[in-house]
């Protein structure tokens, strides 16, 4: 018997180790409750009452407005439920635009995504490769203003005709380019979920591995905990990933306005079809 086992110096160094485990482990858990209270009270706070528990959620949940993968050949008409843009053409219809005719000139019909949901090479192309600038060049094959001037305000009309094709080409840039962003924040997430999850998996069976060892006297106790603290920390790991995978399509709904499906015809706003 050597001299560590003889004066129990071995097992009083796991002691010591497994209590700075716990000790870890229960600070974490205060972190993480704190942070569940917070939350419960912004949301509280967002919907203007006490949510039921029934209605709270359970994990880390993925809304079922959005689908798990975006779906190929996702048209980018989807756009134009964004509040922004819709904004942007009733300011246009305020000069006196023909919005049929704006879109045709300042909308890019294109597909947003691509197979896997990734953002599609027409919706990459929109952007210069080195400079990462919107490159879309207008084309006007019809007068989009019409009406509503007269010689005394020609020059008013024509400031705010300018304004309003600007604010709308802006709102037009600002969708494509965070929809772009959010495609590929989505993809880089999805990656790096699965990644983590195949590491827990294997964190998990060197755990087991190593208490296996230990209970037949082939590793020392302080093995254990190390495979203990690589499993906890993996965990940990998978669920920030699922939240950053939430967030992503949280972000994704935001900026395609609210979802995939394509304006509703008798919801266009008017002057739609001028």
């Amino acid at each position: 018997m050597c001299i560590r086992d003889r004066y129990g110096a071995a097992s009083r160094l796991d002691y010591e180790q497994a209590r700075t485990t716990v000790a870890s482990a229960r600070a974490a858990i205060t972190t993480y409750v704190r942070a569940v209270a917070q939350s419960q009270n912004a949301l509280e706070l967002l919907v203007g009452s006490k949510v039921p528990d029934e209605l709270q959620p359970s994990g880390v949940e993925l809304a079922a407005t959005l689908p798990a993968t975006m779906p190929a050949g996702l048209p980018s008409e989807v756009l134009l439920n964004r509040p922004d843009i819709i904004s942007a053409e009733r300011g246009m219809i305020s000069a006196n635009a023909n919005i049929g005719a704006a879109r045709a000139a300042f909308f890019p019909s294109i597909s947003l995504t691509a197979n896997a949901g990734s953002a599609s090479a027409h919706l990459s192309d929109l952007f210069g490769a080195n400079t990462g600038l919107w490159s879309f060049t207008p084309s006007i094959s019809i007068p989009i203003f019409t009406g509503g001037r007269n010689l005394a305000n020609l020059r008013s009309a024509e400031v705010q005709e300018k304004i309003a094709v600007a604010t709308y080409e802006k709102s037009i840039q600002t969708a494509f380019q965070e929809v772009a962003d959010a495609l590929a924040t989505e993809g880089t997430v999805e990656r790096e979920l699965k990644e983590r999850r195949e590491f827990a998996d294997a964190a998990s069976q060197a755990f087991e591995l190593s208490s296996a060892r230990y209970k037949h006297g082939a590793a020392a106790y302080t093995e254990v905990l190390d495979a203990q603290r690589t499993k906890v920390s993996a965990q940990q790991a998978v669920i920030t990933a699922e939240l950053s995978r939430a967030s992503s399509l949280v972000t994704l709904y935001k900026v395609l306005g609210g979802g995939t499906e394509l304006p509703e015809p008798a919801k266009t706003i008017e002057g739609a079809e001028k």
